[in-house]
């Protein structure tokens, strides 16, 4: 019964297994419906933020603020990645570098350098495996990531837009859909008013116009900065919406998966015990035939 021993400790090994998947899709879970709720309250108001820059940004040209410089020539291009600290998430992560990588090639094949923003552990290993050139970044975000946290980060990649360092900034991340499916997405985040989604061309039924006090320059100036962070950060919570549905569906997969091997293992089991009875009792009917 060696090998029958052997079965049962890969059963008992299978069930611990389960259990802790088991148990990690009902936390993501859990966690997954407080960070689609933080991240529905905060997207109608990022979405009309970004709906007034653009239009402000294509209104305004005398504006003189340097994040609001309309689009220049590529000499070198920065970018924004998001990911996960953590993984057993599917191919989430996978997914955004794939798309990340895909957009660096294409600026390495143009001669353009690259410099990278990394918000996440997985993103900056990789980022640094590949030896692209990291600038900033923040890790441990935790579940409920706080604003004060990439407050630095954000600081010195807009110095560098501001300063000409930089000519173009993408933001990538992964985004929520719903909860089978979260797609890696690749924005413009500057200049402002460049990703083709924008509704900065929509015209009001009504045929207003905002108006600023003390002028929209002044207005502009104090707010874009905060209209900017409110994006990346909006985006940092689809990301981790996504990550958590994408790993509660990971864990159910691999719950189930342990659940078919369990089943597997003990019929594999009962027909080795049965082959060791047969044998036995074999040999006991050719023995007593003998005597």
């Amino acid at each position: 019964m060696a090998v029958g021993k052997e079965i049962l400790t890969k059963i008992r090994s299978v069930q611990n297994t389960q259990k802790i998947t088991k148990a990690m899709q009902m936390v993501s879970t859990s966690k997954m419906r407080k960070t689609q709720e933080r991240m529905r309250l905060a997207r109608p108001y990022a979405e009309k933020v970004r709906l007034v820059m653009d239009q402000l940004a294509q209104t305004q040209t005398d504006h003189g603020i340097a994040l609001l410089e309309p689009g220049r020539e590529i000499r070198r291009a920065g970018f924004i990645l998001i990911t996960s600290d953590k993984g057993l998430c599917g191919g989430l992560n996978a997914n955004v570098l794939k798309k990340f990588l895909a957009q660096v090639q294409v600026y390495q094949e143009q001669g353009i350098e690259v410099d990278v923003v990394c918000f996440g552990s997985k993103g900056l290993a990789a980022c640094q495996s590949i030896g692209l050139n990291v600038i900033a970044s923040a890790t441990g975000l935790g579940d409920t990531p706080k604003m004060e946290m990439l407050l630095g980060a954000l600081t010195e990649v807009f110095k560098r837009y501001a300063e000409h360092q930089l000519d173009v900034i993408h933001l990538a991340y992964s985004g929520f859909v719903n909860t089978m499916r979260q797609e890696p997405r690749m924005e413009v985040l500057l200049p402002i008013g460049q990703n083709g989604s924008s509704q900065s061309d929509e015209k009001s039924p009504f045929g207003w116009e905002y108006r600023y006090e003390p002028s929209p320059v002044a207005v502009l100036e104090y707010l874009v900065r905060r209209y900017l962070e409110s994006v990346v950060y909006q985006a940092l919570s689809d990301n981790m919406a996504s990550e958590q549905a994408a790993r509660m569906v990971a864990m159910k997969a691999a719950t189930d998966n342990a659940g078919n091997a369990i089943k597997e293992l003990r019929l594999v089991y009962n027909k080795s015990r049965q082959a060791a009875i047969t044998t036995e009792l074999s040999e006991i009917v050719a023995g007593a035939a003998a005597v």
